[in-house]
């Protein structure tokens, strides 16, 4: 095909296909604009809502009155629950979603607890270990081991921080122990005794080493 016939045939390629061609676009545009319009008009001004919101129930979270928090923190203010509701979608209540889950791990509702720590977007460098170093607590407290195990090793690996790591590998070296898995436990163990030394729980992390070698050496 020439040149020549190629520039008629793109030429007759459009104007049989102009309406398509041109919908799509104009879809796309205003798909654009409308994204861009619920943004700025809609979401932007639902977020500075929520942070005032938040408020007065983060002050009763961070006085470990997890029951206000959740439900009544106070002068007529909204609980973490009620800015889920009003405000899904949101960062705010995305954050309201892991006070939740940590309000009622503390309370002992730890089905709860799992439910909303599940729906909370975890992003940084912290919050990813602690989300799922969270349901590895939750699971553990409801004695699903295997599940616990899953999440403490998640809360290990996802990110990697100085005080956080090694406290998540202790709790997943002590399910080890519980299940009898003396060499993941070991294994466990000698990583916070190679990386985290001088961490909290790696001041003493040599007995349970001790323990484990001679749980191994009774085998």
């Amino acid at each position: 095909m020439t040149v020549s016939n190629q520039k008629n045939s793109a030429g007759n390629f459009f104007e049989q296909n102009q309406k398509a061609i041109v919908g799509g676009i104009t879809a796309i545009v205003i798909l654009i604009i409308g994204y861009m319009a619920y943004t700025h008009l809609y979401q932007k001004p639902r977020e500075r809502e929520a942070v005032n919101a938040i408020y007065m129930a983060e002050m009763q979270f961070e006085r470990d009155s997890f029951e206000n928090a959740l439900l009544s923190p106070g002068a007529g203010n909204m609980g973490l629950l009620d800015i889920i509701d009003e405000y899904s979608g949101t960062k705010t209540a995305n954050l309201a979603m892991y006070y939740a889950g940590i309000s009622y791990l503390k309370l002992g509702k730890y089905e709860a607890a799992i439910s909303y720590l599940k729906d909370f977007k975890a992003k940084g460098k912290l919050t990813p270990i602690t989300k799922n170093g969270a349901l590895g607590d939750a699971y553990s407290e409801l004695e699903d081991f295997d599940k616990a195990i899953e999440y403490y090793k998640k809360a290990t690996t996802v990110g990697k921080n100085n005080y956080l790591t090694p406290y998540y590998l202790k709790k997943l070296g002590l399910l080890y122990e519980r299940q009898e898995r003396y060499k993941d436990a070991l294994a466990v163990y000698q990583e916070i005794a190679d990386k985290y030394p001088e961490s909290t729980d790696g001041f003493n992390i040599r007995k349970y080493i001790d323990n484990v070698q001679y749980s191994l050496n009774m085998n």
